[in-house]
């Protein structure tokens, strides 16, 4: 299974008649996509690392979730919690937003083609101090460890907690 990762910005009207639009797009192509909030990303290595612990958690039969869509969020939010992970999901108005698109490698690019003309595309995906407060939230990153490590490594940090979701089953 092949994984690609798509960014951009959009502006959505209704969360379901978006969601309906993109699972129109991922039924067409037999593939599966999961959109998350970009402000809540810390750069294309998280999201990498998240959907290789999806694909891991779902060929070793321990995932929490039933949907792989869903299982990347859980992991991309470093919650183990389904509920909690929707903490990455999206919401009305202006957003930039990530596309993860999984299936065989025709369908993953006819999904990355479809969804270009639902976004603007453009890099959201990268970690920048605009999205430090957001972020260090999300992950529940104290100053404490920003004193220790350096600003730098905040998208370090959230790699970290990404990883401990298995840990703290």
């Amino acid at each position: 299974m092949s994984f690609q990762i798509l960014g951009g910005s959009t502006h959505i009207r209704k969360v379901p008649e978006f969601l309906s639009q993109i699972s129109s797009i991922a039924s067409a192509n037999s593939t599966v996509i999961q959109a998350m909030d970009a402000g809540k990303v810390a750069g294309e290595k998280h999201v990498s690392f998240a959907v290789r612990k999806t694909l891991r958690a779902i060929e070793e039969n321990y995932n929490a979730a039933k949907d792989p869509g869903i299982e990347i969020m859980r992991y991309a939010s470093g919650k183990r919690q389904i509920e909690e992970a929707f903490s990455m999901g999206i919401h009305e108005g202006d957003m930039d937003l990530v596309f993860v698109i999984m299936g065989d490698t025709e369908g993953v690019n006819r999904s990355m083609e479809s969804l270009r003309s639902v976004i603007s595309e453009k890099d959201v995906i990268s970690y920048s101090s605009r999205k430090r407060d957001n972020i260090i939230s999300q992950f529940g990153i104290t100053e404490k460890e920003i004193e220790a490590v350096g600003e730098e490594m905040i998208p370090d940090l959230v790699i970290e907690r990404v990883a401990l979701v298995d840990v703290l089953k």
